[in-house]
């Protein structure tokens, strides 16, 4: 068997040759994450002197600035945009046509739009790259719409020259320039290499918005017919001449190793094997087919390392999420604070009433559609190309350099679309394939596709984190609460993986959702205590906010009840002093037809109730009403009702479909989802053992876009937060049971 090691470089010692491949260390992923996100312009007197040059090897003087690293200007007038995001279904590459084709006259159906290269051009997220947190339209929509004007300036320019005419006398309609009063016109392809020739203009107008076309307006998507036909690429439709395919068994206990092969020399002589590897935490066959490298992995006998006998410090024979919540539960270090107002252990001392719970949400997995992989192809120069799904990509360079042993100009890393987001397509050590192909091409000298099976997947993925919240209301005499002692504990994303770029000491992925509620209640206190998870934790569309919000707006319907008030009463009540939110609260009642709590027979005859919640993601305002029924002990969801405030949108039909998509995740963690660990193993290893939403329980889902002219919020992430508490809510409205700990699935409910 070969024993793979890799070489590291920029600081990362080499490893001893007995050891096996190892992925970076959490240690080591940081200080990459930190190298990805801090890259820099060099400002020596050379790079200084490119700043204010155009054409592609100039140096950006602001990153979304320099017209040339984003737009190729064709001959027959289309345009090439080399975008700073990865597509991934959220409709992002439609959005970037639209933003900068209203600003350069150009129809965005004349757009080609591809993922860039690594490059600071493109750090356009706050001074870094990364798509995710529903960041992308709202942290480019400026500097995108500045692009597009940029550069169609330009182009008014060198037509100027090339028709020897003053250039206030030219005006552009999709794509040509115009000269009205002597009838000429050129093409933007015409005059474009002159164009990208010459320095940008710092004080170019944008439009007034009063004149858009094309923002704000339903265009279609871009990849729509690609996707229709069967013509999307996606990693793992990637196949380059002389590859090998890489099948892998991981250790069954994260942590453990490989020790031994029974039957190596069996599994070389299968059809069509070509080698035997090991890896940190795994086995990989190679062969000329994917499925041959399949069996011959499967077909492995390996001696494993015994992973630790009980405890949480790692993953350990005994390890369980059961044992995992109980540590959070009986935790009994200080908390750190995340937010107070007022004084709550004065209002808690004069309460007429107080009120307690807890609540938990399990572990969960992203169960995409598209299986991880990856194609590594070193050249005849020593130099990498990576095939890689990932949502930063100078991140992956870095992480994929140190692996290979590279510096990171050597590193040409490839953005394929991805086959869904859901926060999966970060690097997260083990649960990537990534590595796995660059030392196996390293070894082979051939190009490698690892693909992991969809039982690897489910072993290896990254998984949401479980999670806990205790909760203490005080209550008026009136019933109103007048103090919320809020309590969150474990470990998010945050800190395991951006640790070292953040020197708060409270993880806001663990508290984001419990914290800056818009409910006036004068006294509030959120702690924050730190219980770190052994297991591989990532993020998960809408992150902390997935469960947070689950948490505070059920507690919230209990302190309804305990005061004797209508909940959607309650909260209008509590948001007397924020119209915003107000408005998007009776919004919501409005699609809904008006808002009844319920119990109420239907026009079917089932008998049926209305929950009710609000939430505030990445930016934006949601309230959400759920309308559900019992059937054979579970719940049955019929309508979803959700209105959104953005604050102002680019394409209100691909924020509704992203709205739409989000309910059906949200919902399908609220009805069926978990990873269970037992004996340090996960139980679910496919579809058939963790379930997901399906076609039969899917509701109708209602959408109104409210733009409040807020600043631009998120969009990919928002609508799933609410559905959680307006289903749990309506379902105690119908049973009587108030169900603090998901999946409903766990529980059979029955009617009152």
């Amino acid at each position: 068997m070969n024993d793979l090691t890799p070489h590291h470089r920029l600081g990362i010692a080499t490893r001893p040759a007995s050891e096996p491949v190892r992925n970076l260390s959490r240690r080591g992923f940081l200080g990459v994450v930190s190298g990805a996100l801090l890259l820099g312009i060099d400002l020596s007197k050379d790079a200084a002197a490119q700043t204010r040059a155009e054409g592609p090897a100039a140096v950006a003087a602001k990153p979304g600035t320099r017209v040339a690293a984003f737009l190729e200007i064709r001959p027959d007038g289309g345009v090439r945009l080399l975008s700073p995001f990865v597509e991934g279904g959220q409709g992002i590459n439609t959005g970037l046509a639209q933003t900068i084709g209203e600003e350069l006259d150009l129809d965005p159906a004349r757009f080609t739009v591809e993922c860039a290269p690594p490059g600071p051009d493109y750090a356009v997220v706050n001074g870094l790259r990364m798509t995710g947190g529903s960041f992308s339209t709202r942290s480019s929509f400026e500097a995108m719409r500045r692009l597009g004007a940029t550069a169609r300036e330009m182009l008014l320019r060198a037509a100027a020259a090339r028709l020897a005419v003053p250039q206030d006398s030219l005006t552009t309609e999709d794509g040509r320039v115009i000269h009205a009063a002597s009838g000429r016109t050129l093409s933007y392809g015409e005059v474009a290499q002159a164009a990208l020739a010459l320095l940008p203009r710092d004080d170019v107008a944008l439009k007034n918005p009063k004149d858009f076309r094309w923002i704000g307006r339903p265009v279609a998507r871009l990849d729509m017919r690609d996707k229709a036909t069967g013509r999307a690429t996606y990693a793992i439709d990637i196949r380059l001449d002389t590859m090998l395919h890489a099948a892998v068994q991981h250790a069954p206990h994260l942590g453990t190793e490989p020790r031994a092969v029974a039957n190596e020399a069996e599994v070389r002589a299968m059809p069509g094997v070509h080698s035997v590897h090991r890896l940190l935490g795994a086995v990989a066959v190679l062969a000329d087919s994917w499925w041959r490298a399949r069996k011959g992995a499967e077909a492995l006998q390996v001696t494993w390392s015994e992973p630790a006998p009980e405890g949480i410090a790692t993953v350990s024979a005994t390890f369980s999420s059961a044992a995992m919540l109980a540590a959070l539960k009986s935790t009994t270090e200080p908390g750190l604070p995340a937010e107070q107002e007022g004084d709550p252990g004065a209002a808690f001392a004069n309460a007429a009433r107080v009120i307690e719970a807890e609540y938990d949400a399990p572990y969960l997995a992203h169960a995409q559609l598209e299986p991880p992989s990856a194609v590594a192809r070193f050249t005849a120069d020593g130099s990498l190309d990576l095939w890689v799904p990932n949502q930063m990509p100078e991140l992956f360079q870095q992480i994929a350099a140190k692996t290979a042993g590279l510096d990171p100009e050597q590193v040409r890393i490839h953005s394929p679309m991805l086959g869904g987001f859901f926060g999966r397509h970060f690097a997260y050590g083990p649960a990537n394939p990534f590595p796995q192909a660059i030392l196996l091409a390293k070894a082979t000298g051939r190009p490698v596709r690892v693909l992991w099976s969809r039982e690897e997947e489910f072993g290896m993925d990254a998984v949401r984190p479980l999670s806990f919240a205790r909760f203490r209301a005080a209550l008026g005499p009136d019933g109103m609460p007048v103090a919320l002692q809020t309590t969150a504990v474990g470990e998010g994303p945050i800190s395991r993986w951006f640790g070292a770029l953040f020197t708060s000491p409270v993880d806001s992925s663990v508290v984001e959702g419990l914290d800056k509620k818009p409910y006036a209640i004068p006294n509030r206190r959120l702690d924050y205590v730190r219980v770190a998870h052994p297991v591989t934790i990532a993020f998960w569309r809408s992150v902390g906010h997935s469960m947070n919000d689950y948490f505070y707006e059920s507690f919230l319907d209990e302190i309804a009840a305990a005061g004797g008030r209508d909940p959607f009463d309650l909260r209008m009540a509590l948001l007397a002093n924020s119209p915003r939110h107000a408005t998007l609260l009776r919004k919501v009642a409005e699609l809904a037809g008006g808002w009844r709590r319920g119990p109420f027979v239907a026009e079917d005859g089932t008998r049926r109730a209305r929950g009710v919640s609000m939430a505030s993601p990445f930016g934006s305002e949601t309230a959400t009403i759920a309308e559900v029924s019992l059937e054979d002990g579970e719940a049955r969801v019929h309508d979803l009702w959700i209105a959104i405030d953005p604050g102002s949108v680019v394409n209100p039909a691909i924020v509704k479909r992203q709205v739409e998509s989000a309910a059906a995740l949200g919902l399908s963690s609220t009805l069926l989802e978990q990873v269970v660990y037992e004996n340090g193993q996960r139980q679910a290893r496919n579809f058939d053992t963790y379930p997901i939403l399906d076609r039969t329980r899917m509701p109708r889902v209602h959408v109104a876009i409210v733009e409040s002219g807020a600043p631009m919020g998120g969009i990919g992430e928002p609508g799933l937060p609410g559905v959680p508490p307006a289903v749990v809510n309506a379902v105690a409205v119908l049973t009587g049971q108030r169900v603090r700990s998901l999946p409903l699935a766990k529980t059979r409910l029955s009617g009152v």
